[in-house]
């Protein structure tokens, strides 16, 4: 299986380098070569399998020679085994043909945990054997860095660096990054919104000096392996439903685009997907760009789903790339534009494309806080504001086909929203109760590039 760039003029990789690559040196995202096909026998013989032998079936065939049969599913029972619910990814039924995928059942209580957790298991094995030592900078919106920070923290080989923008995550997101003790990782408040902080992450990768001084690397779903990770639980989900027998739908609150273009690939490799829908909070670009052809920001503004307060959305370059029939040169072209100008227009011929493969909604702040409370009195179901954004943009595609949303966080983590919308305040785990007295630990930081990068030198060099 080889790896090549959407930007056309990087190298082709294996998976292995491509994992601890993360982007490409054109600036590009890598994807595989070729989509692995699973017949409708293989895909019906997942039924009653359980969430680590999906993922073993589903990941194994982008791996090469990376790991044997034996040291990848070894990887897979280390990565999950600290899971919340023997299920992984539990389902509950919100209403007539209508699902919600639990995908907050990990450490750090976000769909995230199901990428990181095994990403962090393979980068470890990979350094084990070469005897490397890498840097890892990341940019978050909350969850990805705190769902970093419990994969990474204290490992050997691994020295994490996660940018979160300041003043702009939940309190549990930004304690979840702050309190490990670990001296391997360092939270890093930015000044500024995510766009800048991944941003300045994509700097680091494209200053070549900066990037092979300190043996860079990156978990942000810019890595195609966090993205393939995420692609299992659409197998896991549709199979528990029916497929391949039957086709499903699902929704997906999304900023970055990464966890609906997960399900993009899975139903390339066979899985019977009918609607992709991708639901957005008013920081509503994807939705946009999907409605009108026009993918131009118009700032971030702060919400009660703060991770999805996004304009640039990494991923949605990767969609482009199949959109505009894996022609790197245009890929090239628009990312340039939107670097230049702020925005681009999506040919005639793509949007068409693109179409056909997503669906899109909004969901706006009063909208958000109606859902939470509507499925607490209908159900019992404590929705966080990302989920009822998907909730909500589900309900105006449903159809016979069922829909399955996904729920990206527990509620806990966003509890003052959850208060506002039904008047309880939901409480942590209790493995997680004592996360307001832990001492907090962080860097606050401008927003400049060299400031940043000299920080960097100074602490993998202690």
């Amino acid at each position: 299986m080889r790896y090549i760039s959407t930007r056309g003029a990087a190298p082709i990789l294996t998976f292995e380098q491509a994992m601890m690559t993360g982007l490409a040196r054109d600036g590009g995202l890598y994807l595989p070569e070729t989509i692995p096909h699973l017949t409708h026998a293989q895909i019906a013989d997942l039924a009653g399998a359980n969430y680590e032998e999906t993922a073993f079936a589903v990941m194994r065939p982008y791996m090469g020679d990376t790991f044997t049969d034996a040291e990848f599913r070894g990887l897979i029972a280390a990565a999950y085994k600290g899971f919340g619910h023997a299920a992984r990814a539990p389902m509950v039924q919100l209403g007539a043909n209508h699902f919600l995928l639990e995908l907050f059942h990990g450490p750090t209580l976000a769909f995230k945990d199901f990428a990181m957790q095994l990403i962090g298991q393979m980068m470890q094995a990979s350094l084990t054997k070469s005897g490397q030592r890498i840097t890892i900078v990341g940019a978050t919106s909350g969850d990805t860095g705190s769902a970093a920070m419990e994969a990474f923290r204290g490992l050997a080989n691994v020295d994490l660096f996660i940018l979160y923008p300041h003043g702009r995550v939940s309190d549990v997101q930004r304690r979840q990054m702050t309190t490990p003790a670990e001296a391997n990782v360092h939270a890093l408040a930015i000044d500024g919104d995510f766009d800048v902080a991944q941003a300045r992450v994509k700097d680091m990768f494209n200053d070549f000096a900066f990037r092979d001084g300190v043996n860079l690397a990156g978990v942000n779903s810019i890595n195609w392996a966090r993205v393939l990770a995420q692609v299992v639980y659409y197998f896991y989900a549709a199979v528990a439903l029916g497929a391949p027998h039957r086709p499903v739908s699902f929704t997906v609150p999304t900023g970055n685009f990464g966890d609906i273009f997960a399900g993009y690939i899975a139903r390339q490799m066979g899985l019977p997907i009918e609607k992709l829908v991708i639901a957005t909070n008013q920081n509503d670009i994807l939705d946009r760009a999907i409605k009108s052809g026009g993918y131009h920001g118009t700032g971030v503004r702060a919400s009660i789903s703060p991770s999805m307060d996004i304009q640039v959305s990494s991923n949605f370059e990767r969609a482009l790339f199949y959109a505009y029939g894996s022609d790197g040169a245009a890929i090239a072209a628009l990312m340039e534009e939107l670097k230049t100008a702020g925005g681009f227009t999506i040919s005639q011929g793509a949007l068409g494309r693109l179409r056909d493969a997503f669906a899109s909604g909004a969901c706006s702040e009063e909208q958000t806080l109606t859902t939470i409370q509507n499925s607490f009195a209908q159900t019992g179901e404590v929705l966080c504001p990302h989920s009822a954004v998907g909730v909500h943009v589900a309900m105006d595609h449903q159809g016979r086909v069922p829909m399955i949303t996904l729920a990206t966080a527990h509620p806990a983590k966003f509890p003052d929203a959850v208060q506002r919308a039904i008047g309880t305040r939901p409480a942590l785990p209790p493995r997680m109760a004592d996360l307001f007295d832990r001492p907090e630990r962080m860097t606050r930081v401008p927003n400049d590039l060299a400031a940043l990068q000299s920080l960097i030198r100074e602490r993998i060099a202690r």
